[in-house]
């Protein structure tokens, strides 16, 4: 059974897709199963994964990588950025050569998530 805001990844083709609804149906995918992404919160690697959210004005700022930031190269970079802000999702996809960040100009909420998706390494959550 699928969950909504859960995330999939084709491990074939590398489709990556995100639950709008509740199932009760398997994703499928090139033949096979799409895989869940697993939300992962705490960061052992040298390289930063997990985003962290700071408000300034009024705007939501996320950065990958408090103290070092996320590196962005062809081979390995943050694809996208996104922030849950009271149930509404904001999202700024990125490209090899940009910031890991993403700045969003939304009113200031209550219950405030961030996560984003490594070409590596998977998805993140931060809050």
């Amino acid at each position: 059974m699928t969950k909504k805001l859960e995330v999939y990844k084709c491990e074939i083709c590398g489709n990556v897709v995100e639950m709008l609804h509740e199932g009760k149906g398997e994703l499928i995918c090139c033949g096979q199963p799409m895989l869940l992404m697993e939300e992962k919160t705490a960061d052992s690697s040298i390289e930063k994964h997990v985003p962290f959210i700071k408000r300034e004005g009024s705007q939501y700022v996320v950065r990958v990588g408090e103290t070092t930031l996320h590196p962005m190269e062809e081979k390995h970079y943050i694809e996208w950025i996104e922030l849950i802000v009271d149930g509404v999702i904001h999202r700024k996809h990125l490209k090899p050569g940009d910031q890991p960040e993403a700045v969003f100009e939304i009113p200031e909420g209550i219950e405030v998530s961030a996560r984003e998706m490594c070409n590596i390494h998977g998805l993140w959550v931060g809050k």
